[in-house]
């Protein structure tokens, strides 16, 4: 018997199995610890957090590579290349990691509407971050550089090396801030299948 799969259903014959990972038992305890009555939520919200640990790390790695290489921060359109091309990367393993490890259960959408709905929460992550981050790198690079050459007399930064940092100071706020709406809006529209 043959199961016919529309865009939006569930593949029938896939498999429910879920991502075990080592910290996983850790993650458990620690959230029937402290969520009590809401422990499943808590579990969510840490591997959430671990996912987007990750997400940053790729994020940051990312921007870092692409002002050193092929995009130096030399103007505004090359800071906003530089930080979506290295959000979209992100974005690519959180939804993965999220898809398999965080909401395992949600399996009553199929991939390609929780992509979508993923994607475009994510599209105004990245709006919200680009935003704070245009409007903050160069004033937060100069005041750290600032912050720098007083604590080191020697140190005398080009402007790239403000913007860099500058860029990477707001890409951790912007970071913190999108990681909110993330959770938030993932939680209740892409995985509100779950229970």
């Amino acid at each position: 018997m043959s199961h016919a799969v529309t865009p939006d259903a569930p593949d029938p014959s896939r498999s429910h199995h879920h991502l075990k990972t080592p910290v996983d038992g850790l993650i458990a305890a620690l959230s029937r610890k402290i969520g009590r009555g809401n422990a499943k939520e808590v579990e969510r919200f840490i591997k959430f957090a671990f996912v987007g640990t990750l997400g940053f790390v790729i994020d940051i790695g990312a921007l870092l590579i692409l002002q050193n290489t092929l995009l130096p921060p030399e103007n505004d359109q090359n800071v906003l290349v530089a930080n979506s091309i290295a959000f979209i990367l992100a974005v690519c393993s959180n939804f993965i990691w999220n898809r398999v490890w965080t909401y395992p259960d949600s399996r009553s959408y199929s991939v390609r509407r929780q992509l979508t709905q993923f994607a475009i929460v994510s599209v105004i992550g990245l709006l919200i971050r680009n935003v704070w981050i245009n409007g903050t790198y160069e004033q937060l690079g100069q005041l750290s550089t600032t912050i720098l050459k007083s604590a080191l007399s020697d140190y005398a930064p080009q402007l790239i090396d403000q913007n860099k940092l500058g860029t990477t100071i707001a890409l951790v706020f912007g970071v913190l801030i999108v990681m909110i709406w993330n959770f938030v809006a993932n939680r209740f529209w892409t995985y509100n299948d779950v229970e």
